[in-house]
């Protein structure tokens, strides 16, 4: 049954939202490749339709024998209070445990007889429930799906056995020092907003959570305009329509009181968290300035940016040969055992930064460099670095094609966000629009004279004082 039925963890699911995945190629049999304009033209079209109720359906039909079905709701961390934090990643695992016209022994039968697979995660400002079937088997994973998001039981015993479940996995993720890190840095950096709570919420939260904290939550933000019915693999729209009518026309489109849920501004704070554990081989380092907005046009020239900064992990091939400054500096002083660049986007901000591993006595070196290369994005960004960075993004997009459910997931994502699917061709268009002056002039906007949040965990002493890192945001230069 741990084959059928899971749920996707928070590291997994950011990892999964993360993904961007427009297209699956219809290659003939026998051909062996295909060029990137090809790719860009073979694009099936994203269709979109909205229910009655406020519910939008939006599919792409690669003519495929399997499929991925889902719903993407606009709901996460960021929409919970410090009392029920945590309260949707305990909705999450809850959603499996049966409903009221599928017991959980039955439900499992189902997904398993079918040979499915359903799964769940949830983030900061989405959540999701999906199936991959066979294209065949859509109708019925479309009213299990139905099922789960609007007729969870919620039973009381399950609740308590999902308690203990609930805090082994957060014990689990206490020991992901990349994960402890990163929820750092969004708990110093966005300090006293939602944004700051961590997905997993409090242990005290997962004790103390009732049934009335759940039902409440699900009436909340369970609504149909908030709501994306998602599809990719051999699926026609105007069928999955007609599905979605029979199964999700009873979903409530209004609120008590007409108390409509509004997102409060999360303000971004400069500043830092330390957890020293000299015990710790490793150190976990995080350096992030307040980034763009997921709809901001400042998205694609930041991802840019990313690019040229890049990636190294030990484990890579290339050493003094790779194309990013910072990685060959990596390699040849020994600098780090990983770094990468990231930019966390959310619906009306953003955490733009890079994280790297590294041992106690590298700290100081790894932090000057990985500032250095900010300033060089600032400052002397060149021709070929956009060049090679552009590159980089569309190979990126090209390489995330294939798989029905990174596609779903970029349609939910994308609709709940922009209210329509962004093709591949647009976002290449945009790519290659980016020119050295525009990173330079975004890069100082972001990055320029700003003061960062700095979340450190493991044998951190020689980690610079704050005020030596807020000075290096900026060159003296005349």
């Amino acid at each position: 049954m741990a084959a059928s039925v899971c749920r996707v963890g928070s590291t997994v699911g950011r990892v999964l939202a993360k993904t961007r995945s427009p297209i699956l190629l219809s290659l003939r049999r026998g051909q062996a490749s295909v060029s990137y304009a090809q790719s860009l033209a073979g694009a099936p079209e994203t269709h979109v339709s909205v229910l009655d109720n406020g519910l939008r359906i939006a599919s792409e039909d690669t003519g495929h024998s399997t499929c991925t079905v889902g719903v993407w709701i606009s709901a996460g961390s960021r929409y919970e209070s410090e009392k029920n934090n945590g309260v949707g990643f305990f909705l999450e695992h809850m959603a499996f445990k049966g409903t009221k016209k599928h017991p959980q022994t039955a439900l499992e039968q189902q997904v398993e007889s079918m040979g499915a697979h359903l799964s769940a995660y949830t983030s900061r400002e989405h959540t999701a429930f999906y199936m991959k079937t066979f294209t065949k088997d859509l109708p019925i994973a479309l009213e299990l799906l139905s099922d789960v998001v609007q007729s969870c039981t919620l039973n009381e015993a399950d609740i308590e056995q999902q308690r203990g479940v609930v805090l082994r996995e957060m014990e689990e993720v206490e020991g992901n020092l990349q994960e402890v890190c990163l929820d750092l840095l969004h708990a110093t950096a966005f300090q006293g907003t939602p944004l700051g709570q961590s997905v997993l919420g409090p242990s005290s939260n997962a004790r103390n959570l009732t049934r009335q904290d759940l039902v409440d939550y699900v009436s909340s933000h369970y609504k149909g305009p908030r709501m994306v019915l998602a599809a990719a693999g051999g699926v026609k729209h105007d069928e999955l329509v007609g599905m979605a009518k029979s199964h999700f026309s009873g979903l409530s489109f209004q609120y008590e009181g007409d108390a409509v849920p509004v997102l409060s501004p999360c303000r971004f704070t400069g500043s830092e968290i330390r957890m020293r554990d000299d015990g710790l081989p490793l150190a976990h380092i995080a350096i992030a300035v307040e980034g763009a907005s997921v709809s901001s046009p400042d998205i694609v020239p930041l991802m840019v940016a990313n690019a040229i900064v890049g990636s190294y992990d030990l484990t890579y091939g290339g050493g003094k040969h790779l194309s990013s400054r910072l990685a060959r500096l990596a390699v040849e002083d020994n600098l780090c055992h990983s770094f990468q660049a990231f930019h966390s986007a959310y619906s009306d901000t953003g955490l733009l930064g890079i994280h790297f591993v590294t041992d106690k006595h590298h700290i100081d070196d790894m932090m000057h460099w990985t500032q250095n290369a900010w300033m060089n994005l600032c400052t002397t960004v060149t021709d070929s670095d956009v060049i090679r960075a552009q590159n980089a993004l569309k190979a990126s997009l090209i390489a995330q094609l294939n798989g029905t459910t990174p596609i779903c997931d970029d349609i939910g994502r994308h609709v709940l966000n922009y209210g329509r699917r962004i093709p591949l061709a647009e976002w290449d268009a945009r790519i290659d629009a980016v020119t050295p002056r525009m990173v330079r002039d975004i890069c100082s906007k972001y990055i320029y004279d700003k003061c960062p949040a700095v979340a450190a965990v493991g044998p951190i002493e020689q980690l610079p004082d704050y005020n030596r890192m807020r000075s290096a945001m900026y060159w003296l230069r005349f």
